[in-house]
C-alpha cells in the first residue's frame, strides 16, 4: 500500500512553512494531483486555507487530542484517495508539549507516520551559517526523514545559490526550492474574519500567485519524487471507526455556514458513523432548526463577524429556543456557545441579541481572551459525559462571558495552565468555549446519538 506524503515543516513559527504548503498544494491542484491537507496541531484557520486551495477538507494531526494510533487511523482514512498528502506542521520542527521529548510536536507526528520531511528556513541575512542551522535540525532526531529543504526570504537567486551550496556540501539534503520576499505571496495574517473572504473566493488572486511562484522557484516534481520514494504505508488496525456503520437511527441538525464552520471532521463523521443522519442548516441565511430534528450541533466559528444578521433572523433564534424548550439535546461550543447566549456585544460595542437560552452576556475583547489545549472533566452528568469523565479539547477565542445570577452550573473543570470551571450543562443544553475532540473518548458520539434517540421517541 502507498501513500505518497510529505511534512512541511519549519524552523520556527514565522518561517514561511504556511506560505509554502499552500503554494505546493496549489501547485499540485493545478497539475491535476488530487491533494489531501492535514495540519499537526488543533488549529481551525490553516486548515480552512488548504481546503480553499484543494477543495477538500482538511484535517487534524494532533497527538495530545488523540492517541498515536488514532493520529495513524485519521491519516490513513483522510489520504485513501489523494494521490499525495501535504501535512503542514506547527511552530518550529521539534516545538511541542515538552521541551525534553518530541511529544506533541511535527517531529513526533513525522515518525507516526515514517513522513519525510522538507524543512522551511529563513535565510534572510544569512548564507553558510544556513548550513549549520540545517545540519542541527537533521542531527536532533536521527530517526526524522529530512528528505529536503526550501528556503525563504533570499535576496536573488545568487543568494540562493550560495545558500544552496552550502547546506547541500555540509547536509547532503537536496535543496529543493526557495521563495523570494514578494509583496503578492505575503499570506494575510490569519484571523477569525478571514474566513468568509476564503468562502467569498477572494483569495483566488492569491493562490493562483503562490501556485506561479511554486512552479518558478520550487522543484515541484522532486517534492512529489521524494513523497514517492517514502509512499510505502501499512494500515492501522482502526480503533476508532470500528466494524461496519450502524444504521441511521437519528437525525442531528448541523448550524454550518460563514458564522459557524470550526468542525474537526472526524467529529462529523463520528456521528454519521454511529448512527446519525447530519442534516445542515444556515443560521444566517434564515434557516431555521430542521422539523425533523432529534438534536442540535453548533460548532465553532465569528458569530461577532455577523452578530447584527444573526440577531435578526428572529425565526431562527425562536427555532432554537423552541427546540430547547421542548427538550431536544444541544451541542454548542465556542462561537456556537456565543449564540445560545443572551446577548453579544461586538468589537465596535454594539450588543446583540442572541438566543438567550444560556443566561449569560458575551462581549468581545481586543486582546485574545483564551488559547491553549485543555482536559475537561465533567462536574455532573451532561449530554456527552458522564460525572469525573474527561475528555480533550483546544479553546481560542476574543470574547468574555458573564454569567447571570448565582450558582451557575458550570459543565467542566478545565485544566490547562491552571485548573478552572468552564462551560454550562442545564438539562438538554451543554455548551462551553472548548473545542472538543470526539476521538479523545469517542463515548462522547454515542451518548448524544442515545440522547438523541431519547428525545425522538418521547416526542
Amino acid at each position: 500500500m502507498n501513500r505518497p506524503r510529505m511534512v512541511i515543516a519549519g524552523t520556527h513559527s514565522g518561517a514561511g512553512k504556511t506560505t509554502v504548503t499552500l503554494a505546493l498544494m496549489a501547485a499540485l491542484t493545478r497539475r491535476g494531483m488530487k491533494v489531501q491537507g492535514f495540519k499537526v496541531g488543533p488549529d481551525y484557520i490553516d486548515p480552512s486555507y488548504h481546503s480553499a486551495v484543494t477543495k477538500v477538507p482538511s484535517r487534524n494531526l494532533d497527538t495530545w487530542l488523540m492517541k498515536g494510533e488514532i493520529v495513524r487511523e485519521v491519516f490513513d482514512r483522510g489520504s485513501e484517495r489523494a494521490d499525495i498528502s501535504i501535512i503542514e506542521g506547527v511552530m518550529g520542527l521539534y516545538d511541542g508539549k515538552d521541551p525534553l521529548s518530541n511529544a506533541g510536536s511535527t517531529a513526533h507526528v513525522s515518525l507516526l507516520l515514517e513522513a519525510p520531511v522538507v524543512l522551511v528556513v529563513d535565510v534572510a541575512s544569512m548564507a553558510r551559517s544556513a548550513a549549520a542551522m540545517v545540519l542541527g535540525f537533521q542531527q536532533m532526531e536521527p530517526r526524522l526523514r529530512l528528505a529536503g529543504v526550501i528556503v525563504n526570504q533570499v535576496g536573488s537567486k545568487g543568494h540562493y545559490e550560495l545558500v544552496k551550496a552550502a547546506i547541500e556540501q555540509v547536509c547532503k539534503v537536496p535543496v529543493v526550492g526557495y521563495f523570494t520576499r514578494r509583496e503578492a505571496m505575503q499570506i494575510p495574517e490569519r484571523h477569525l474574519g478571514l474566513i468568509p473572504a476564503l468562502e467569498r473566493q477572494e483569495m483566488a488572486p492569491l493562490i493562483e500567485s503562490l501556485a506561479d511562484a511554486a512552479d518558478e522557484s520550487i522543484d515541484v516534481d522532486a517534492i512529489i519524487g521524494l513523497a514517492n520514494l517514502h509512499a510505502a504505508w501499512e494500515a492501522p488496525t482502526p480503533s476508532l471507526f470500528v466494524g461496519e456503520p450502524r444504521a441511521k437511527t437519528v437525525t442531528l441538525a448541523v448550524a454550518r455556514d460563514s458564522a459557524f464552520n470550526f468542525y474537526y471532521p472526524e467529529n462529523l463523521e463520528l456521528l454519521e458513523w454511529y448512527g446519525a443522519k447530519l442534516v445542515y442548516f444556515r443560521p444566517l441565511e434564515g434557516e431555521v432548526v430542521p422539523a425533523d430534528a432529534d438534536g442540535v450541533y453548533i460548532g465553532g466559528g465569528f458569530p461577532e463577524e455577523f452578530a447584527k444578521r444573526l440577531a435578526g433572523q428572529r425565526h431562527v433564534l425562536e427555532s432554537v429556543r423552541c427546540a430547547a424548550h421542548q427538550g431536544m439535546p444541544i451541542y454548542a461550543e465556542c462561537g456556537g456557545f456565543m449564540f445560545l447566549t443572551k446577548t453579544l456585544t461586538d468589537a465596535h460595542g454594539s450588543l446583540h441579541e442572541m438566543a438567550g437560552i444560556v443566561p449569560a452576556a458575551v462581549c468581545m475583547q481586543s486582546e485574545l481572551a483564551a488559547i491553549g489545549y485543555r482536559e475537561v472533566t465533567a462536574r455532573t452528568d451532561n449530554l456527552l459525559l458522564l460525572r469525573g469523565e474527561a475528555a480533550r479539547g483546544h479553546e481560542f477565542h476574543y470574547s468574555t462571558a458573564v454569567f447571570d445570577g448565582v450558582g451557575w452550573p458550570y459543565a467542566y473543570d478545565t485544566k490547562g495552565w491552571s485548573v478552572t470551571l468552564e462551560g454550562y450543562a442545564q438539562g438538554n443544553v451543554l455548551a462551553g468555549y472548548t473545542h472538543l475532540h470526539f476521538a479523545s473518548n469517542p463515548a462522547m458520539v454515542e451518548r448524544f446519538i442515545q440522547a438523541c434517540r431519547d428525545f425522538r421517541n418521547c416526542s
